[in-house]
């Protein structure tokens, strides 16, 4: 019987070691020569979808935390506070603009920035969204371009979860994206929402269009469903 134990355990060890192998761990600073366009969304998707899926719940949780608090009285300084951060005046103007936008949007977006997670911004910088820097303040690095003499810089983010924030953040307070938002807020199809994108790229309605594809060929509105259950 001791045997047999001893056995049924080493065999069980054998197999989930050999499980294990074949499960690959991702790193966003790495990028592995000649993958595939398979095994660049594979890695993509293992690297992005946990850490927008995270932020998203985070979002959605503060969104309906706000809501209810709002609803029953409650929290007045805490409100307050939103609005501040988020230039709202209202309190419907701030429920719209923390509602978090649609899962599917945000996978589309960081696919098309960052090359499915290989573009130079993503390894070196966290930098999914293509986000710009506007201060010598904030942590980032060199575009690598300019425009005229003035060097283009963009954002550098300590991990992928702030990276995610900030960008949804900035979705919410630029005034560009107040359609965005409002149709976000709305429950319009994702179809819709994104044309509210347009400003987002200097290509307008042809990175819209784009968008549109990316989001529809990938059947990323898989994930909004995952989410809202």
């Amino acid at each position: 019987m001791k045997y047999l134990l001893l056995f049924s355990l080493l065999i069980q060890g054998v197999f989930t070691n050999a499980f294990a192998a074949q499960e690959k761990h991702y790193s966003a600073s790495v990028v592995p020569k000649n993958m595939s366009v398979a095994e660049k969304k594979k890695r993509f998707f293992a690297l992005l979808v946990p850490a927008v899926e995270d932020v998203h719940k985070e979002l959605e949780a503060q969104y309906q935390q706000v809501q209810k608090d709002i609803k029953e009285h409650k929290n007045p300084e805490k409100i307050a506070a939103l609005k501040k951060r988020y230039n709202a005046k209202t309190d419907k103007e701030l429920l719209i603009k923390i509602r978090p936008h649609p899962m599917s949007i945000a996978l589309a977006q960081a696919a098309m920035e960052s090359a499915w997670g290989t573009s130079r911004f993503f390894r070196q910088a966290n930098n999914i969204f293509g986000v710009w820097s506007t201060s010598s303040k904030q942590k980032r690095i060199a575009a690598g371009e300019k425009r005229g003499k003035k060097t283009i810089w963009v954002r550098k983010f300590d991990n992928l979860d702030e990276a995610i924030r900030q960008y949804y953040f900035m979705l919410s307070t630029a005034p560009r994206y107040k359609n965005f938002k409002k149709m976000s807020y709305e429950g319009k199809p994702v179809s819709e929402i994104i044309k509210g994108l347009k400003y987002y790229s200097e290509r307008g309605d042809a990175y819209v269009k784009e968008l549109g594809s990316m989001i529809r060929y990938n059947k990323l509105t898989k994930y909004d469903t995952k989410v809202a259950k």
